[in-house]
């Protein structure tokens, strides 16, 4: 675990990006993360919430300040996202949040072809 926290602090560094902690402000509970990971031509959005915070709006939220933060703070001129094929919800929140999906691709962690999207600054 220290090796990824190290790994996010040296991002945020070099790139002005990193997966960021949620935080639920009344509670003080953590959520789980949001963020951007540098790839070619811009970045690759995502999130992973503790179980229990999922179906509350928490990613779209956390989802929405980091494009707005890659496209209005580091004006990147686009984002990918992918998700775990079979959790609909994150492709549910993708589409909403503008992405476009543009096929799969092999994710060597799950051994699978997840879906791909992609979102442009308006």
């Amino acid at each position: 675990m220290a090796t990824r926290l190290q790994t996010e602090i040296n991002q945020e560094k070099t790139a002005a990006m990193q997966y960021w902690p949620i935080f639920n402000l009344t509670t003080g509970q953590f959520i789980g993360c949001c963020g951007l990971k540098p790839v070619v031509n811009g970045a690759e959005l995502g999130y992973h919430l503790r179980s229990e915070f999922w179906h509350q709006g928490y990613a779209a939220e956390a989802a929405a300040a980091a494009i707005h933060y890659a496209f209005n703070q580091l004006k990147l001129p686009q984002l990918v996202a992918g998700h775990h094929p079979a959790n609909l919800a994150s492709g549910i929140i993708l589409r909403n949040l503008g992405f476009h999906f543009i096929g799969t691709e092999y994710y060597a962690p799950t051994g699978l072809e997840h879906p791909t999207y992609v979102l442009v600054p308006q």
